[in-house]
């Protein structure tokens, strides 16, 4: 990775801005899960990761108490991860089509992982305040992904984090000019990413068939459609 980045995740990894984060990460990790109990948990905010040449970037909204909370890596160790890293190495840009822990020989091709939240939170829903303490790490992740011209965001969460960047930044004018809804393109700019917004894959949302592999993989089908030459053309016209 990229030294910035590097110093980036560095940052996220000692972060101990929001207390309530800090106490539930560690007591899980200090409590484990029964199917886990031989395993040490990370118990600490969870680093982004990915291609440091990222032309896509996807953003979710938190690691998960006994997902990335316990193997470190995002979406790693889970059923949203499974099904993540099944559609990414489905289109190509994964190793492997599964993740289960930081030294399981993934590496990822054009893509770019981070999170609204680097820290599990109480059911999986963090605050306004911890969203607001955390979003400076994404904030430098996008303005350290040079190559970055489509952005995925799973899930509202994340979906109103990345546009809030926008708008603090003046980069957009209404944050309600732009509806959140699964596999919908939003033309921000002609300097700014395709955003592509996807409903999360959780399991409640994929074990209802809310979201189902065909529905997702077409997300990331329309981003790498985005990235080819004629499609770059087209947004210049």
């Amino acid at each position: 990775m990229r030294g910035e980045l590097l110093v980036i995740e560095e940052q996220v990894i000692a972060c101990t801005r929001c207390p309530r984060l800090v106490v539930y990460r560690e007591l899980v990790a200090r409590e484990k899960r029964r199917a886990f109990r031989h395993q040490e948990y990370w118990g600490k905010p969870v680093p982004a990761f990915g291609d440091p040449q990222a032309e896509i970037l996807i953003i979710g909204l938190a690691p998960a108490a006994h997902g990335a909370n316990r193997t470190g890596r995002m979406f790693t160790g889970d059923s949203s991860g499974n099904f993540l890293y099944r559609t990414l190495y489905s289109v190509g840009l994964a190793s492997q089509p599964e993740s289960t822990d930081v030294n399981d020989g993934l590496r990822l091709r054009r893509v770019f992982i981070s999170a609204a939240a680097r820290c599990a939170p109480p059911d999986n829903k963090p605050t306004p305040v911890e969203l607001r303490n955390c979003r400076q790490y994404l904030e430098a992740e996008i303005a350290a992904l040079r190559h970055v011209r489509v952005v995925i965001a799973l899930g509202r969460i994340a979906f109103d984090a990345y546009l809030s960047i926008l708008k603090d930044r003046g980069a957009i004018g209404r944050r309600s000019a732009f509806a959140f809804g699964h596999n919908q393109k939003h033309a921000l700019g002609p300097d700014l990413p395709l955003l592509i917004s996807s409903y999360h894959p959780s399991q409640q949302n994929t074990s209802t068939g809310k979201l189902t592999f065909p529905m997702f993989e077409a997300v990331f089908h329309n981003a790498l459609a985005a990235l080819k030459p004629s499609a770059r053309r087209d947004k210049s016209m």
